[in-house]
């Protein structure tokens, strides 16, 4: 018997902002910092790598290498591509 499995893709369960949301703070909110670049990289997948890239003045393939979660991106580029985004983190004391 075969199996077969299809790829998954999280970016195809972002529906609307609130969903995206949800899914960049639960990702932000995990012990290890590389499960949000990947989460944030989904989302500029979602909204278009070319969006992105005109908006940030970074490069594609750099982009990409920096929200691969291979690669440990510097803040600045992180802050960028959430700005492009109208992405926002507030800091609330628990």
């Amino acid at each position: 018997m075969d199996i077969k499995l299809q790829e998954y893709n999280p970016a195809d369960l972002l529906k609307s902002e609130e969903d995206i949301n949800s899914y960049l703070n639960d990702a932000y909110n995990d012990d290890d910092p590389t499960t949000f670049v990947i989460a944030l990289g989904d989302v500029v997948k979602m909204k278009g790598i070319g969006y992105v890239v005109k908006e940030t003045g970074l490069n594609q393939e750099s982009l990409y290498k920096a929200l691969s979660g291979k690669a440990k991106p510097q803040w600045d580029t992180i802050q960028r591509v959430m700005k492009s985004l109208n992405i926002h983190i507030q800091a609330v004391a628990q």
